[in-house]
């Protein structure tokens, strides 16, 4: 058994009882109370999920297990010649709460070198996608594909008792997150490098071999990295996370649950941003000729934008209210590896004259830039120029924190989710709307 196994095993029989004493002793206490603007507006703000993996802080930005991204990026191990540290050791404390050491570290990237040969008809589910079909489609079929390989599937039919239920959804996680590497990139070989596929190396970590595949030399292993981690957690009340955790309640397998998420994930109003904001920076780029503005004419045009209607895309968070630690890790790569980038130039601007004037414009709840303000400047920079692609590398490392909590989710045996509707009539009725008789006028014929 591995030593993340069994550290696992102890976190989980230590927290076991925290839950079993909140639903005995203090089910009944009442912890939020619910609008209709919540109800009819998505539910945005009610308390009713439960996630130890991360917690979004309004001012400090997202936290995992405690640490914020700053202390992450100190705290987690690092290669020899990395700035970023190991995928594989944000997994350890997202699982365990514990900061892992370096052969803690080591020991889960030989685990997972162990785990990521990819069977032939993952491929072939693949390959049978017409061309121009769209990656996150592709990505979510593949992971569906795997579901045959679930051992908790297996384990269930035989009869497992609940009380282990997480043991094979571990296992399942991490043979899922060991082979998202090749799945990616096999599909980007497919559909941008006419086929041509570059072998796994079993000795590289999570992001390097991911950096080998996509043909990319350093430092794209730490952009890669640096990606994934970010990415990895939001809570679980986001479309992805939450409809991982719905799908699961069910007791449905991991690879059933992420291919759910990752469907969630490719939504426009969810994992397309990054791309929007590369898009619209392209655009003032054509505006401006390609010439890098003065302050004061990216002032003007950010002005003209919000007087004409339009947002300014990558600016704002429905949740923050500083500028987001994500954007800010990115932002000090940046600055280092691209500073001579146009499209990063554009951003650097945008950073010191957009959060006054949505401050003056008044209208902006969060002035400041988020995430996606940068994670796709980087990946143009660095060759990945096929916007499409941006979402499936969001979904790699949101699928870290999805089984984190699956497996969590599996372990507390937390129940089916079965939350109670109601009609639009009973809303009225409890808000005091007296519904009249209306009459509609047809046209004569």
């Amino acid at each position: 058994m591995s030593d993340l196994k069994l550290a696992l095993r102890a976190k989980i029989n230590e927290w076991r009882p925290r839950t079993k004493a909140l639903l005995d002793e203090y089910g009944e206490v009442v912890v939020d109370k619910v609008k209709v603007n919540q109800i009819i507006g998505g539910m945005r703000g009610i308390k009713c999920l439960v996630t130890d993996i991360s917690y979004l802080d309004p001012n400090e930005g997202i936290r995992y297990r405690g640490y914020t991204l700053n202390e992450v990026f100190q705290l987690l191990p690092k290669g020899k010649n990395s700035e970023i540290p190991y995928v594989e050791g944000l997994l350890y404390l997202l699982l365990t709460g514990d900061v892992p050491n370096a052969t803690q570290v080591n020991d889960l990237i030989d685990e997972f070198s162990k785990r990521r040969i990819l069977p032939r008809y993952v491929y072939e589910v693949i390959d049978a996608w017409p061309c121009c079909s769209h990656p996150m489609a592709m990505f979510s079929s593949a992971i569906l594909a795997m579901s045959r390989e679930s051992f908790f599937a297996k384990k269930y039919k035989a009869g497992i008792n609940k009380s282990e239920y997480w043991d094979p959804m571990f296992e399942d996680g991490l043979n899922l997150l060991a082979k998202l590497p090749e799945i990616a990139s096999y599909i980007y070989a497919k559909l941008y490098r006419d086929g041509k596929r570059i072998v796994g190396n079993p000795d590289l970590d999570f992001g390097g071999n991911f950096a080998h595949m996509m043909n990319k030399p350093k430092p794209y292993d730490d952009v890669s990295r640096m990606h994934f981690i970010i990415h990895a957690d939001h809570e679980s009340g986001n479309v992805s996370a939450h409809t991982a955790h719905l799908v699961g309640s069910s007791l449905s397998d991991v690879y059933l649950c992420t291919s759910a998420m990752i469907n969630g994930l490719a939504g426009p109003l969810h994992g397309l941003a990054n791309q929007e904001v590369l898009r619209w920076l392209q655009e003032v780029m054509d505006k401006m000729g390609g010439e890098v503005p003065t302050e004061a004419e990216m002032r003007q045009f950010v002005w003209d934008t919000l007087r004409g209607g339009h947002v300014v895309p990558g600016f704002g968070h429905a949740v923050l209210r500083k500028t987001d630690p994500r954007y800010m890790i990115q932002r000090e790569f940046s600055l280092k590896h691209l500073t001579e980038d146009p499209i990063f130039k554009y951003v650097d601007l945008l950073y010191k004259v957009a959060p006054g004037v949505l401050k003056e414009h008044g209208k902006a709840k969060n002035p400041w830039p988020n995430v996606d303000a940068q994670s796709g400047v980087i990946q143009w920079h660095y060759g990945v120029t096929e916007y499409d692609f941006y979402t499936v590398l969001f979904g790699i490392g949101r699928s870290i924190g999805v089984v984190a909590n699956l497996i969590w989710d599996r372990a507390l045996n937390y129940p089916l989710e079965r939350p109670k509707s109601l009609t639009t009539d009973m809303l009225e009725e409890m808000v005091g709307i007296k519904q009249q008789n209306l009459t509609i006028d047809m046209p004569d014929e």
